[in-house]
Formats: C-alpha cells, structure tokens, sequence
C-alpha cells in the first residue's frame, strides 16, 4: 500500500492565498485545489467565507463618519445651545437623583431608629 502525503494544514493566510491565486487570470484551479490537497466543495466555502469576511470589513470601516470640511457660524452656534441644553438637563438631573438619594437615606435612617428604639424597650 502506497499512503497519500497528509495535506498540509491550511491557516487563514494560506487559505487567503489559495483564494487569490485561483482569482489570477488563466488559473487552473483544478490543479491549485490539488496542490493544496482540498476539494472543491472546500474552495468555494473558503471563497465564501474571504467575500463575506471582506464585506463585513468594508461595512465596518465604512460606518465612521467623516467630519464636515466647513463648520459654518451657525451651525457652530446649534452646536453650542445643543451643549448647553444638555448639560442643563444633566445638571437637573443631578439635583433629582442626590435628593431622591437623600431622601432615601433619610428613610432608612428612620427605619432603624425604629427599629432599634424597638430592641431598647423590650429589655
């Protein structure tokens, strides 16, 4: 019995490789899927899996906005009542939640006063 040479262990970049070289004009991709020791079925999930990967990336890189060439004066000063607004309402904000947060700190003082005013009696 004659054995078969084991393929070679095809990494991402080999894999990539492969999928350019069967992209070269005139390629025979009969004979690179055999070099590489695969089957067709083999080539065309690497040559789905590189076309989606590629277009993932792209939708990724693509979805960072570029920042307006020319900021006019008014739209400088949109911007600034938008900030202003907004640290307003932070501010606002911030008042609520110490007082919510005193209240209740109030309450759960009171709560143990109770309580503990309760345990001193009962001795």
């Amino acid at each position: 019995m004659t054995e078969t040479p084991r393929p070679q262990r095809l990494t991402a970049q080999k894999k990539f490789q492969l999928y350019l070289e069967t992209r070269l004009l005139n390629a025979s991709v009969g004979e690179i899927i055999r070099r590489y020791g695969i089957h067709l079925d083999d080539l065309r999930q690497i040559e789905q899996i590189v076309e989606s990967s590629a277009i993932a990336g792209l939708k990724a890189s693509g979805r960072k906005r570029r920042l307006p060439d020319v900021v006019t004066p008014e739209r400088v000063v949109q911007l600034e009542a938008e900030v202003a607004e907004k640290i307003k309402a932070l501010a606002e904000l911030s008042v609520s939640y110490t007082l919510l947060a005193k209240k209740e700190h109030q309450a759960s003082n009171c709560h143990l006063q109770v309580a503990g005013s309760r345990r001193r009696t009962s001795r």
